[in-house]
């Protein structure tokens, strides 16, 4: 008979509900994000878009961070932090293009298998624990991803590549966010994400450049401010808790997303794409009771 588990203290039962709400919250900012570059792609183009996210999220962190900003570049990792800022440059590269060639409820549906990564990865390469009650949540939520792409409905096409490529870049930038947490300051991975991405695309930028309008300028402010308010939620949230604890509540995104669609794109989401929605907030609500209430 398997041993008794201790109940968990108030302490770890908050701080586990806080790291959840991290989570929720830093999905949200990204799913904005997606949204104001659904928009922005169009009218500058996908290099000038990702230019504008990283470059905006930098010049931020080096104004909030000005009077310690040699602390914060210090790293002990850094050939960890350069790899986990390719990664997360490569998911925003493949994601802005997809989202420049498919609806953003179906881009976010195809990029929501990477939880599924996420929480294999952190049981193979971080030995993380995977129990029952996490699995069964990575399922259920994956049985409503299904119900949204329905495979054979023809949402997986040749542009749909782009979603799935950027599901396995970001999950590969979260477990090693994960990795490098214990060790660096939330501030000094954020500074890193910036910078790396800010240099390589501060390079090829000149070449697709195009002169924004009034409406690209406002849709670019929206993308830095949600872009960089979401990745430093994400590092938190990953910093106080297991990734996969946290990895089926980035099944969220796909909910906001559809969200999005509708209010700022008039992409209504059908019956499939609604009862998908509905599985995977169950799930998500689950995995969140079992994590801060179970004994």
């Amino acid at each position: 008979m398997p041993p008794v588990q201790p109940p968990m203290t108030a302490a770890e039962t908050a701080l586990r509900g806080r790291a959840i709400l991290l989570m929720i919250a830093a999905i949200l900012c990204f799913s904005l994000m997606d949204a104001s570059v659904k928009g922005l792609a169009p009218r500058t183009g996908v290099v000038p878009a990702l230019w504008v996210r990283y470059a905006g999220q930098m010049l931020l962190v080096v104004l909030l961070v000005a009077p310690r900003l040699r602390q914060v570049a210090r790293t002990t990792m850094p050939g960890l932090q350069f790899a986990r800022s390719v990664l997360l440059m490569g998911a925003t590269a493949f994601f802005f293009t997809a989202l420049s060639l498919i609806p953003i409820s179906d881009a976010a549906a195809l990029m929501s298998i990477n939880p599924v990564l996420v929480t294999l990865g952190a049981a193979l390469f971080l030995g993380e624990k995977l129990g029952p009650r996490r699995i069964g949540g990575i399922a259920v939520a994956m049985v409503g991803t299904m119900i949204v792409i329905r495979p054979g409905a023809g949402i997986i096409t040749a542009e749909s590549i782009f979603a799935l490529c950027a599901a396995v870049c970001y999950a590969s930038y979260v477990l090693l966010t994960r990795h490098v947490g214990s060790s660096e300051s939330p501030w000094t991975s954020l500074f890193y994400t910036g910078l790396v991405g800010t240099v390589i695309l501060s390079i090829i930028v000149p070449f697709f450049w195009v002169t924004p309008d009034r409406t690209a300028i406002l849709l670019m402010g929206a993308c830095i401010l949600f872009g960089t308010c979401g990745q430093m939620l994400l590092i938190r949230a990953f910093t106080i808790g297991e990734a996969a604890m946290l990895a089926p509540f980035a099944y969220c995104g796909v909910m906001f997303s559809m969200l999005w669609g509708m209010v700022f794109y008039a992409e209504w989401p059908g019956i499939h794409t609604i009862t998908g929605a509905l599985v995977i907030a169950g799930a998500g609500t689950y995995v969140w009771y079992r994590e801060t209430h179970a004994r």
